[in-house]
């Protein structure tokens, strides 16, 4: 069956009720209400009898077969529409009913038939066939059949853009549970790996010295490992509380949160920083940066890059969040390491301007170009680098952008920046409010 044959209760009642005030207040003798159909193997489109008046013939139509829009305007150029229905009818051994078949086509030939398309925004729905044999159908009676046909077309409409919501719902539905498994199955499959490259780096921290060179080391591997740990926790937090009952989203509800911007579903970044009305709080930078540079010198030492701090002991304290500007930077600093080619440079700086505490961070990499500069921070995308062979998500800088501007703070992106006479280079400077 097509979906097209999905109407509710409510449409059919309306229906009736429409076909019915035509008898009551025009005089018409008798109404049909034919539906469209989707297209056949045949590919033509098809009408099916949904509505009838008067009701005691009612049954008689729902058993007849669809009947094809092309066969429907042949029959009216030459007969009224009930002389066909009356054939299909006989042909199916249904025409010895209380009213005889021949009482029943007198009567119908001779009305004064009026069929008129079930149409609204351009698409056909089907039609209204009507008709009476008193008399001649008049102007201002003409208007009000048209504004029924308009009626049940608009009800029509409506009905087929309900159901194609609630299975767009189902789908996306459907889709989420899906996602949700898998990220389930990869949570799993991470554990194992994290507690091993955690356990290590303690062991490597008791057979180590402080003053050995690379104990240092292994405290960054612990640090990280640290930090993945709880990225990890506080992903499947925000996961199980979306995939409770309570959260659960079904097509069958009476709104629809899908749609709402306010559900966690859209916040991109809900388990890096806290709602955005949450209040921020006072971030020392130096205990967010030390432990950084610390991993990324490891990083440019092994990819030949010279990295160098230029950030003073003491930095103004910013307002923000802790989690959040960790995220920010490591972002932008692995970036700068990943696209400065060896024997290049990659430097941090400090800036003050207006209230403000910029961190720059100046490479000597490949740079930005003008035409990428305007779409570097939507989502997912690379530019010119998804023509290279340097992997990416192109959700960093996304990412970046999002919580600095919850922490009233911005990216400028200055690219290139001059700094080498080789490559142009690209500096990014968080700009976030001081602490007050």
């Amino acid at each position: 069956m097509s979906n097209n044959h999905i109407s509710s209760t409510e449409f059919a009642t309306l229906c009736q009720s429409q076909i019915g005030l035509l008898s009551q207040s025009l005089g018409a003798m008798w109404s049909i209400i034919y539906l469209t159909e989707e297209m056949g193997e045949d590919g033509q489109s098809k009408l099916f009898p949904f509505a009838i008046y008067p009701q005691v013939q009612a049954q008689r139509f729902f058993e007849l077969p669809p009947i094809k829009l092309s066969d429907i305007w042949q029959a009216l150029q030459s007969r009224s529409i009930a002389q066909l229905l009356l054939d299909d009818l006989t042909s199916k051994g249904t025409a010895n009913s209380t009213n005889s078949a021949d009482t029943w086509t007198t009567d119908l030939t001779e009305t004064k038939q009026l069929i008129l398309p079930l149409i609204h925004q351009e698409t056909l729905i089907g039609l209204l066939v009507t008709g009476r044999e008193d008399r001649e159908w008049q102007a201002s009676e003409l208007q009000q059949v048209e504004e029924i046909a308009r009626t049940i077309s608009i009800a029509r409409f409506i009905e087929f853009q309900y159901h194609w919501t609630q299975n767009k719902l189902t789908i996306q539905e459907n889709l989420r549970r899906i996602e949700h498994d898998r990220l389930d199955n990869l949570l799993h499959q991470l554990r194992n790996p994290l507690t091993a490259l955690r356990t290590f780096g303690k062991l490597l921290l008791k057979r180590m010295l402080p003053e050995d060179p690379n104990h240092k080391l292994a405290q960054n591997i612990l640090a990280q490992s640290d930090r993945f740990q709880a990225l990890l926790e506080q992903f499947e937090t925000e996961s199980h509380k979306l995939s409770s009952p309570d959260s659960t989203i079904t097509p069958n509800n009476d709104t629809f949160p899908l749609l709402s911007t306010s559900n966690n579903i859209f916040d991109q970044s809900s388990f890096l920083l806290p709602s955005s009305t949450a209040e921020l709080d006072a971030v020392d930078l130096n205990q967010i940066i030390e432990p950084l540079f610390n991993t990324a010198s490891a990083i440019a030492l092994e990819r030949k890059i010279e990295l160098i701090n230029y950030l003073p002991p003491i930095i103004p304290t910013v307002k923000g969040d802790f989690a959040a500007l960790r995220e920010i930077l490591n972002n932008l600093i692995d970036n700068a390491l990943k696209y400065t080619p060896s024997g290049g440079k990659v430097q941090l700086k400090l800036e003050t301007f207006e209230g403000m505490v910029g961190i720059r961070i100046e490479d000597t990499g490949y740079g930005i170009p003008l035409i990428d500069q305007e779409r570097i921070f939507e989502r997912h995308y690379r530019g010119i680098q998804t023509k290279g062979d340097i992997p990416g998500t192109g959700l960093g800088l996304a990412i970046a952008q999002e919580l600095a501007k919850k922490m009233q703070g911005k990216i400028e992106l200055i690219s290139p920046n001059n700094l080498s006479e080789i490559s142009p280079g690209t500096t990014f400077i968080v700009w976030l409010p001081l602490f007050s």
